[in-house]
């Protein structure tokens, strides 16, 4: 009989956050997968769980995967926790649920913290719609891909970074999107809790007077959809009226139709397009 994979979400911070579902698997299991065994053995010691532990991480993610998909359809139960909040969230862990599930292995989530749902709800910014970039890639030419996407994202956006490499991260924000509202967020559940809405601008100055400490998260506010609309009007406004009318007439279009449309691009009425037309 098949093993089943338990994706098991561990605290960010207050050990307190653990859910007792996650402790009574934790327990019964056959092996856990750790992110890192020094840091896990902690969490263990604390509730007291004797299950033994093996290593998975960035660097033995393949083979490892590989090795831990043989024991689970051996029958082995395994548990999958991450240094802390929820597998799989950038985490080694997805390689290993991938597997799985082209095995057609059994994989459920035991779900409980997550530090970027937690950091976006403290955040102030808009939770409707989200996107979740992770750490920026290190590769400049994949980073620099990756921030032009982000460049027109009108979603509220949410990422990681060391803080050795904060003050790099803001300015290149900054540089791509311009003045945004930023909330950083560190030290989540812990008595040191710190969640910072400022502004990318504020953001920088900050940081250049005090030193980063500790692991971030950054929820970045999405590109107004207004803006974007006067960046297409200004596009638009680069052209005289007449070109632009052109635009659309060389698509067959006829001309009245043509100038309402040119009117909707530039924000104004169909009468001051036919006024400018007239002189």
């Amino acid at each position: 009989m098949t093993g089943t994979l338990y994706l098991c979400a561990t605290p960010i911070g207050n050990l307190g956050d653990i859910t007792e579902r996650v402790i009574d698997t934790l327990r019964e299991v056959d092996l856990i997968a750790a992110e890192d065994t020094r840091n896990s053995i902690k969490l263990l010691n604390h509730f007291e769980i004797k299950t033994p532990m093996t290593s998975y991480h960035e660097y033995n993610k393949v083979e490892k995967a590989q090795q831990l998909s043989a024991q689970l359809l051996n029958g082995k139960n395994i548990a999958l926790i991450t240094d802390a909040g929820t597998p799989a969230i950038s985490d080694p862990g997805e390689t290993l649920v991938k597997m799985c599930q082209e095995a057609g292995i059994p994989v459920t989530s035991l779900p409980g913290c997550c530090a970027c749902i937690t950091a976006l709800i403290l955040s102030g910014l808009s939770t409707r719609r989200f996107c979740f970039e992770g750490f920026l890639p290190s590769d400049k030419k994949e980073k620099k891909y990756i921030l032009e996407e982000l460049k027109d994202e009108t979603r509220t956006i949410i990422l990681y970074e060391a803080p050795h490499h904060l003050k790099r991260t803001l300015q290149e924000l900054y540089d791509v999107t311009g003045q945004r509202k930023i909330t950083l967020c560190r030290e989540l559940t812990k008595k040191f809790e710190t969640v910072f809405p400022t502004t990318l601008e504020q953001a920088m100055s900050y940081y250049e007077e005090n030193e980063p400490k500790g692991e971030y998260v950054l929820v970045l506010e999405g590109k107004s959809r207004e803006e974007i609309r006067q960046g297409e009007r200004s596009r638009w406004e680069e052209l005289s009226i007449e070109e632009h009318m052109a635009v659309y007439e060389k698509q067959g279009i006829d001309r009245k139709s043509a100038m309402k449309m040119v009117a909707a691009d530039r924000g104004v009425s169909k009468r001051e397009i036919y006024q400018a037309l007239l002189k």
